[in-house]
């Protein structure tokens, strides 16, 4: 395996609760009360839609996408939610300085080194804002490739505190089947005077609608004896997992950094709580032609015929 690059689980879609509106002339990203299902693929109008989110808006009241029905394709919920304090170069999207609040990797002239890591509030090489936490969540949502996932990015500490405190329950209460558990992100509002009583949504993780927790255990029960027993080894993906992450100096590289400085340091954001929008530079840019659109229909066709929404 190539050392220094991470491998992380492979991303089919992206799930956002935000959008790209204009505004003087200039696509900008803006805070929405609902989610937001799309490609890896951009045209002239931005990030093309999944099927998967007409297939689940269609279901839901009012066509108001609030809840999603997601699987957890690990145990261990550090594997399926990584959050740490990331500076990057807004430039190059190159990871500057990771960090837990206790201790960060550091790119310096000299290589990587290893600080002490006293919070963005606290350290003179975030300040301006330039550090943000970062939570990448993996869930999957299609059946038909139960190893791959849709990745949600925030750097809003309601959604990652939320989702963290909520994997880790769940982990513990199932005796450690989270993978096995029927869950789903569901978008929540809040108002705080920071925000200036205008609703703030984040993202939490509930068990699926109509489902307590007693037969969310029986169902991971059966679901886990079930896999055990055609061969399949929910540790050793664990593990594998594990490596994987491992296998990196830092735990993002440069393409995910170009996301995170494109999605998330816009000055249109609030200070308050991260609108935590699946947007970027990359969508405000109106391309002079509409080369490669065909290729996009394509895409999307393909798309359509080859999902199936879990269950």
């Amino acid at each position: 395996m190539i050392k220094g690059l991470a491998i992380t689980p492979p991303i089919l879609g992206r799930i956002s609760i935000g959008k790209v509106i204009e505004k003087n002339g200039k696509r900008l990203p803006e805070k929405d009360d609902q989610f937001t299902i799309t490609s890896q693929i951009q045209n002239k109008d931005g990030w093309v839609k999944h099927p998967l989110d007409e297939q689940l808006r269609a279901k839901a009241p009012n066509q108001k996408l609030r809840t999603i029905p997601v699987r957890m394709i690990f145990n261990d919920p550090e594997l399926n939610l990584r959050a740490e304090y990331s500076l990057f170069d807004r430039q190059t999207g190159r990871p500057v300085c990771i960090g837990n609040g206790q201790t960060c990797q550091r790119r310096t002239n000299q290589g990587i080194e290893q600080h002490q890591c006293p919070s963005p509030d606290l350290c003179p090489l975030a300040q301006g804002g330039n550090c943000k936490p970062y939570g990448r969540l993996h869930v999957n949502l299609d059946e038909l490739d139960e190893l791959g996932t849709f990745i949600f990015r925030t750097t809003g500490f309601n959604s990652i505190r939320t989702l963290a405190a909520r994997l880790s329950y769940y982990h513990a209460a199932s005796n450690g089947l989270l993978s096995c558990l029927p869950l789903q992100l569901t978008l929540r509002g809040k108002s705080t005077t920071q925000s200036y009583r205008t609703p703030v949504y984040y993202v939490d993780l509930t068990l699926r609608d109509g489902t307590n927790l007693q037969q969310a255990i029986q169902i991971a029960k059966d679901i886990d004896q079930q896999s055990k027993a055609i061969g399949f080894n929910q540790t050793a993906l664990d593990q594998v997992a594990r490596q994987g992450f491992a296998n990196a100096q830092f735990g993002v590289n440069a393409e995910e950094g170009l996301d995170f400085v494109e999605e998330f340091y816009t000055e249109e954001n609030s200070e308050a709580e991260q609108v935590e929008p699946d947007t970027s530079a990359r969508a405000k840019a109106k391309p002079k032609s509409n080369q490669g659109n065909g290729f996009v229909q394509d895409i999307q066709q393909g798309l359509q015929d080859s999902v199936r929404v879990v269950n």
